[in-house]
């Protein structure tokens, strides 16, 4: 009756204030029986919405902000009826992603003063919020994310148990070690914001319907055309899927499939009557990720919820319901997250529960939200799987995607967000299935460097798994490939090192040492074959002239040889790094990052010539790629193939194809993504098992041994090359990295972001990638730097560390990082100088403790001068993870 007396307000609230809207949506009771629609739809719109919850109307408010008033939005049931309606309705900004925690902080300075822009009572209230600690573990994960909120300017402290105390009287603080307090965090009514979002989108010219059903997606050359309603067929440049948790069947009903992988599972919480002395409406809403529960005030009383470690997924079938209602109550399921709430609160043990609340919640297979553009039907867009914090991020998303329609891109680096990071082998409804069963339980989970899901896997390998695994291999995976981390020798205790978690020094630490000192010394086998692989040619000239514009470097260079070079956008940012061999006058051979497949397949196929004389073939799967590193390498291959491998007859940055053992076609190119010297064989998929063991044979004299990517990224880092996707992105240009040298600005030849690079060649950079040397570490005693770590120079903040490693030769933490340079007065951005980062001291702060560094620049003097020769400049690392 609560719930339902609340839905009716918004109503009321909402239809007050709309007199505009209230004439395009239909006059229709709560009954399955729709009464005629008294206003038609539009034979044709710039956009189409689907979806009236938090995301869809969240959209429509920002597209019709920035200018875009041609929109229709869709709702198959009544505006905010779905998940949105059952939302907890807390809105946090503590998160673990950069991206994440920009996105509710957005989202949370929106709803502030969102009432007084519509009229529409949204329910605000800043409560704060207190994340607790039972075990030094969490206490540092939350002294994480607290240095990350700090330097974006959000209040945040670490706080004792008798604090928490003062600050929420009902908590039981005897089990805790400590929590962290956001004062800012506030409370909203869900279904109240959304209405709010659309009533000024409405007024904005965005037209609203109400039960109104998207059927089908119409598609011609790859692009939307127009969508099937119930009422008939709109015309359209752009469609928004934001059906949440029906997001995944909407995307099969196109001509051509988008992929949107996400489950619903069941979400419990409870409603209390007041309590006899009724809570205040500001006390802070308090989240227990050990005890695995949340909670908050409600009308003087009680809602609480949590992330269960057995969850229940639902409509795995495709089960469609018009409007979510309350699905079935399950007290036993529920009664492990009441006993923790009764722990955490005791004196609620006579309080009176008026509801237990059951609604689906959707989920991801990497507990991140989705956003962004089809990677196979231009002006498709989607924003959906909101792992259960979208009123969170529904302010925050819904800017990011507007300004990605509108502009091309957003305004921050959203990959970790964007569709195009899954493939359609994350689209099965089994994999989906048993991977929202792990994530959702993650929700509260330790979140500990280096973790790895344990659901969906051993889906795509090498050929050489088996015989990998026989050997001790620890696997991790990316974009569902399984990948080895590093080998456990004969005799270690097999079960402690794959379940070890720190955040101090892991238990691996030593075997991939070993791995290191054998890549130095001798010579170690890394399998490789995950990188992304595709084959570009031609008939004529086109694919030279197509790859010469939409690649940073000259790739104009003899057959055989092979160039590192950035895919850039516009605005000169990375959009690919890879490494080209030219294997004919007309055929390219292409290496991109593992993550890169569907990515960089979409952005070629978009910008490269409807021509039928040009062919491009993801060759991934045909290829199994083995990195021969170390300076016995030579020895190795030269046994191998009976054919001369001297600097002179294979200098660096080479291809060449050759025989190896009995099998011929091999690709063999002297680069290793390290720095250190030894080749890369790509290998037909047929002679993998073959050619593996021809090397390790001839490479038992040479002390040849396996070794895992763990390794290669020690090595990478220690040589300061940065990797894609998380030193590099898409607003990082080559001039803030050292790469200019890769760039061809002196070849008077036009490349995609070349007029950006002009710019910043002229007026210098606002941000410079460096490298940190820790220099009062203790490695064995003091917490490890993993990535995001707060930079300071001179006790102010300049930026965030991006990756990190133990380097074994330095015998020291090296961080590889961002260096900018903000005006003290203002907090403008300035350009960075050498001078600048050089004459710093520096700092990096760890979970609230800060460590001297010491601070490395490329020689950018001697770039900017001469170029450097190509054996002294290995290729970069990007694929390193």
């Amino acid at each position: 009756a609560a719930r339902m007396f609340l839905r009716l307000l918004s109503d009321i609230h909402w239809r007050a204030a709309n007199p505009k809207w209230r004439m395009t949506c239909s006059r229709q009771s709560t009954s399955s029986t729709a009464e005629p629609h008294p206003v038609a739809l539009p034979a044709q719109a710039q956009v189409v919405i689907c979806g009236g919850g938090i995301m869809g109307t969240s959209v429509a408010y920002h597209l019709s902000k920035m200018g875009w008033k041609d929109i229709v939005l869709l709702e198959q049931g009544r505006l905010a009826a779905g998940t949105t309606r059952f939302c907890a309705g807390i809105v946090s900004t503590a998160r673990h992603t950069s991206i994440e925690l920009k996105m509710a902080n957005y989202s949370n300075k929106l709803y502030q003063q969102l009432q007084q822009e519509t009229g529409v009572k949204t329910g605000y209230v800043k409560t704060g919020s207190i994340s607790l600690a039972q075990t030094q573990d969490r206490l540092i994960s939350l002294k994480r994310i607290a240095s990350s909120l700090n330097v974006m300017g959000i209040p945040c402290e670490i706080i004792t148990p008798k604090k928490v105390a003062q600050l929420h009287p009902l908590i039981n603080i005897h089990d805790l070690v400590g929590a962290m307090y956001v004062p800012e965090d506030a409370l909203v009514s869900s279904a109240n914001v959304s209405l709010a979002l659309a009533t000024a989108a409405s007024r904005n010219g965005v037209q609203i319907h109400e039960r109104t059903s998207v059927s089908h997606v119409s598609v011609q050359k790859g692009r939307v055309t127009a969508i099937e309603t119930d009422r008939g067929q709109i015309k359209c440049q752009y469609f928004v899927n934001c059906a949440g948790q029906w997001a995944y069947e909407l995307g099969h009903a196109a001509e051509e499939a988008v992929n949107i992988p996400l489950h619903a599972c069941e979400h419990f919480y409870i409603l209390t009557h007041p309590l006899n002395d009724p809570l205040a409406s500001n006390l802070p809403t308090v989240v227990d990720p050990d005890g695995r529960i949340y909670i908050r005030n409600w009308q003087g009383g009680i809602l609480s919820g949590g992330f269960e470690k057995n969850p229940k997924p639902l409509f795995t079938e495709g089960r469609n319901q018009l409007e979510i209602q309350n699905l079935q109550e399950d007290w036993d399921h529920f009664e492990p997250l009441l006993g923790a709430l009764l722990r955490r609160m005791p004196d609620l043990e006579a309080l009176q529960i008026m509801q237990l609340v059951n609604c689906p919640e959707s989920f991801t297979p990497d507990m991140r939200c989705i956003m962004g553009e089809s990677p196979t039907v231009r002006g498709y867009f989607v924003l959906a799987g909101m792992n259960s914090a979208g009123i969170s991020y529904g302010g925050g998303a819904g800017k990011y995607l507007a300004e990605w329609m509108v502009n091309g891109y957003p305004s921050e680096n959203v990959w970790p967000l964007d569709l195009k990071r899954f493939g359609t082998l994350q689209s099965s409804r089994t994999f989906l299935r048993h991977r929202v069963m792990e994530v959702m339980p993650l929700m509260c989970d330790l979140k500990v460097p280096r973790w790895d899901f344990q659901t969906g896997r051993q889906l795509r390998t090498s050929p050489l798994y088996d015989r990998l695994d026989a050997q001790g291999a620890r696997w991790m995976e990316k974009h569902g490939f399984e990948r080895v981390k590093y080998f456990v020798p004969p005799g270690n205790d097999l079960l402690d090192l794959g379940q070890s978690k720190t955040f101090y020094k892991p238990d691996w630490f030593d075997i991939v040492g070993s791995e290191v000192k054998c890549c130095k010394e001798a010579v170690c086998v890394i399998d490789m074959s995950s990188f992304t692989k595709f084959e570009i040619s031609s008939t004529g000239d086109q694919a030279l002239e197509s790859l010469q514009y939409l690649f940073s470097n000259d790739l104009d260079v003899p057959v055989g040889h092979v160039v590192h070079t950035g895919m850039l956008n516009e605005k000169g940012g990375y959009e690919n790094d890879c490494s080209i061999a030219r294997l004919s006058k007309r055929s390219f051979f292409m290496i991109s990052p593992t993550d890169q497949q569907v990515h960089c397949w979409a952005w070629l196929k978009n910008r490269l010539p409807d021509d039928s004389n040009l062919t491009m073939e993801d060759v991934t799967w045909k290829y199994t790629a083995l990195n021969l590193i170390g300076p016995r390498a030579v020895d190795v291959l030269s046994e191998l193939s009976y054919a001369p491998i001297t600097p002179e007859h294979f200098p660096s940055f080479f291809c060449k194809e050759m025989s190896v053992g009995y099998a011929n076609g091999i690709r063999v190119m002297s680069i290793t993504h390290t720095g250190e010297p030894g080749f890369m064989l790509y290998i037909p998929i047929e002679y993998a098992l073959h050619v593996y063991n021809e090397v390790m044979n001839m490479g038992q004299k040479y002390g040849i041994r396996n070794a895992g990517y763990y390794a290669l990224r020690s090595l990478r880092i220690e040589k300061f090359f940065a990797f894609w996707g998380q030193d590099l992105d898409a607003f990082t240009t080559p001039m803030e990295c050292g790469r200019e040298f890769q760039v061809k600005l002196d070849k008077g030849m036009q490349f995609v972001g070349q007029e950006a690079l002009l710019e910043q060649k002229q007026n210098g950079v606002y941000k410079r990638f460096t490298m940190f040397i820790l220099e009062d570490h203790d490695t064995d005693m003091d917490l490890w730097p993993w990535w995001g770590e707060p930079i300071f120079r001179n006790g102010r903040y300049v930026g965030k560390t991006t990756s990190s490693a133990y380097s074994y030769t330095l015998e020291r933490h090296v961080c590889l990082g961002f260096v900018h340079h903000f005006d003290e007065k203002t907090g403008e951005e300035l350009v960075v100088t050498t001078d600048f980062v050089n004459q710093g001291e520096y700092e990096i702060d760890i979970a609230g403790h800060r460590f001297q560094a010491k601070a490395k620049l490329y020689p950018f003097s001697s770039l900017f001068t001469h170029r450097r020769r190509k054996d002294e400049m290995e290729l970069s690392g990007y694929q390193g993870e």
